[in-house]
């Protein structure tokens, strides 16, 4: 019996994980073409976490492997990847359907840009409080 919840607990959070980790990978990517990072010195791997962390708190959703947050981390990867896309027309009109209307949509892409703009922030505060401790 313990095995069987076991393993139907690990078939739960394996695809858990893989969401979180795309959804990880397309934030990575998109920082590591931010001009800003490089002009700040802002490691992507530090701020693609704040971004995560901080997008997670506004997305669908109560906890982790929630259904809707781990549907939210899809689309929100799919999201961040349309400049990728084949056909971004057709891939837009998938993410408003996804999202479950174009509101929606835009109410994403709000809280990722918020999210990054509030890391900016707070990354850059953090940096300079260490410069001047350092003085």
């Amino acid at each position: 019996m313990k095995k069987l919840l076991l393993i139907s607990l690990s078939v739960l959070i394996l695809p858990a994980c893989a969401d979180k980790n795309q959804y990880e990978q397309a934030v990575l990517e998109q920082m590591q073409k931010e001009a800003d990072i490089k002009d700040y010195k802002i490691t992507p791997e530090y701020m693609t976490k704040c971004v995560v962390d901080t997008t997670a708190q506004n997305m669908p959703g109560i906890f982790a492997f929630d259904p809707k947050r781990l549907m939210a981390y899809r689309n929100y990867t799919k999201m961040l990847n349309l400049s990728k896309s084949a056909d971004p027309k057709k891939t837009l009109e998938e993410l408003r359907t996804d999202f479950g209307s174009a509101k929606d949509l835009a109410e994403a892409h709000t809280n990722y840009t918020e999210s990054l703009m509030e890391c900016y922030s707070a990354v850059i505060s953090e940096s300079e409080e260490a410069a001047k401790e350092k003085k």
